[in-house]
């Protein structure tokens, strides 16, 4: 095992790691502020990358392909939101119903294959090759992939911060934390929901359409296990960083850093020499873990109450 091949590799994981930040975001929006498990982001995931591809081979420029990878994420997320509030289905079901519709519509939306797009003839805001090319010294720094994703997160970031310090963000948020109480105040919870959804895929779609740019193609099943990851860089986020970022726009920067740390133990693991058939267990074992690492501390370090501290008024 070379120490190098390692070193090398990390720029990478780091720039994937950012990528799958802004999907992970879009998981701590649905998981820890409305607190629903939303299985849509395995078929989303695919959705966004496939729409950016094929538009981007029909002509269309980078930029609308984004917007339009976004929308269909919207989309993905309103038919979830539906599901679970117009029609009474449970979140977790409804999130996998679109899931699986999903399949079937991206499987339509690549034609049946895998869609490959040459970095050379389209413009891109991403790539594999330019980060190789940065390092060569044969492409500019301002298009170094580390560089221009954490714009990116930031601004999305930023936008999200200012979305929810907005009435409509709090009454998102009031939904989540008790939606008994937000319904007494008048707030429509259901609307809520399914804004929450939507604004979700829509950033998962984004984070696809930015990965499918910087690996050079959209494939049906990019998108599988994807919840795993977005949880597993959430609960990593929030087990090493929730004591020291309070602020809400510094937790969604916790959540992306969360994602590049499981980006390199994952490139770790591989420089390990571990098969990559193995990750999902991996990442199943790391995410126990992290889940686990707040009870253990809980139970076995915290300090005793002594008897008699506490004395009746």
């Amino acid at each position: 095992m070379n120490i190098a091949t390692l070193l090398n590799a990390l720029p990478g994981a780091v720039a994937q790691g950012l990528i799958w930040g802004i999907m992970a975001i879009g998981v701590y929006i649905t998981f820890k502020i409305l607190d629903i498990a939303d299985l849509t982001v395995d078929g989303t995931m695919c959705t966004g990358g496939a729409v950016f591809i094929m538009l981007t081979l029909h002509g269309m420029g980078m930029v609308p392909a984004l917007l339009c990878a976004f929308g269909a994420g919207l989309l993905a997320g309103l038919a979830t939101g539906l599901l679970h509030t117009f029609c009474g289905i449970p979140a977790i079901l409804a999130g996998i119903l679109t899931q699986l519709a999903l399949y079937s519509v991206n499987l339509r939306i690549l034609g049946g294959s895998n869609q490959a797009i040459n970095v050379d003839k389209y413009p891109l805001l991403v790539s594999l090759r330019y980060l190789q090319d940065v390092i060569k010294g044969t492409r500019s720094v301002l298009q170094y992939p580390i560089l221009v994703v954490a714009i990116f997160v930031a601004l999305i970031v930023m936008l999200l911060y200012w979305f929810f310090g907005t009435e409509l963000g709090c009454s998102l948020r009031a939904t989540g934390a008790n939606s008994n109480m937000a319904r007494a105040q008048g707030i429509n919870t259901s609307f809520g929901k399914v804004l929450g959804l939507m604004l979700s895929n829509g950033l998962v779609a984004l984070c696809s359409a930015l990965l499918a740019q910087y690996n050079g193609f959209a494939d049906v099943n990019m998108g599988r296990g994807s919840i795993v990851i977005g949880l597993a860089a959430v609960i990593i986020g929030d087990v090493l960083f929730s004591k020291l970022f309070r602020n809400f726009a510094l937790q969604l920067v916790g959540v992306a850093i969360g994602a590049i740390i499981y980006y390199i133990v994952y490139q770790v693991v591989m420089w390990l020499g571990l098969k990559t058939d193995d990750m999902k267990l991996i990442t199943a074992v790391i995410v126990a873990v992290f889940l686990a690492i707040p009870y253990w501390k809980g139970k076995y370090f915290s300090k005793p109450v002594k008897r008699g501290a506490v004395k009746n008024a």
